[in-house]
């Protein structure tokens, strides 16, 4: 298994938002969760992602039990193994799409021209070889998205995350987004984990787990 949680619980205020959740991502799949608004959804799998921390609860990622690091071992273990991709992309206006790619990299320490050059071929791959010196705001929201992609997939992580991926995307852009995550998977062995209110990008996942009232209500 990538991923293995058992009873993650987190509370905001006197408001129990996971209520125990159990959950397990193997190697290459590409899961879904839905459910309603305020099921608890996005607060999961922020946790999952180790950008939150749950009040109670236990989290493996590649055998790694996330809650015994520290918070400078989380962040370097965050940075090898997790990658993100949001509906609002979160790139940064000032810096070109390679550049952009490259940050996760930068952070890494790795070496400039390798990353440089890695970032060039995930782009390539991804259809963006004449779009690379453009920055964000001179992109398309499709293009954008493949360029948030890629630096999500940039340290070769085990698993992405994916919050509501398609959310700001037209229906063919969304489209697209689905056939590449497949291509990925297939390229690359990527494995990902999905919050989506798209039923069609749900539809074609391998599982999709359905929330409700904080609690996972059924496997599918």
């Amino acid at each position: 298994m990538i991923l293995k949680a058992s009873n993650i619980q987190k509370k905001y205020g006197s408001i129990q938002v996971l209520k125990g959740v159990d959950i397990e991502v193997a190697e290459g799949e590409i899961v879904s969760i839905v459910g309603s608004s305020g099921a608890g959804k996005s607060t999961l799998l922020h946790i999952l992602g180790t950008l939150d921390k749950p009040d109670s609860g236990q989290l493996e990622i590649c055998g790694t039990a996330l809650h015994q690091l520290s918070p400078k071992d989380l962040a370097q273990f965050r940075n090898k193994h997790i990658g993100f991709v949001f509906q609002f992309h979160h790139l940064l206006p000032e810096f070109t799409a390679l550049e952009n790619v490259s940050i996760p990299g930068w952070i890494a320490g790795k070496k400039h021209s390798e990353v440089e050059q890695h970032a060039k071929t995930i782009l390539a791959e991804l259809g963006l070889s004449e779009r690379m010196q453009h920055k964000p705001g001179e992109l398309s929201g499709g293009e954008q998205q493949r360029v948030a992609i890629a630096r999500a997939m940039l340290n070769k992580p085990n698993i992405i995350f994916a919050d509501e991926p398609t959310g700001n995307l037209d229906s063919g852009t969304a489209h697209e987004f689905h056939t590449l995550l497949f291509k990925l998977r297939k390229q690359f062995g990527q494995t990902f984990l999905l919050v989506t209110h798209n039923e069609e990008l749900a539809g074609i996942s391998d599982r999709i787990i359905h929330m409700k009232d904080g609690r996972i209500s059924s496997l599918l």
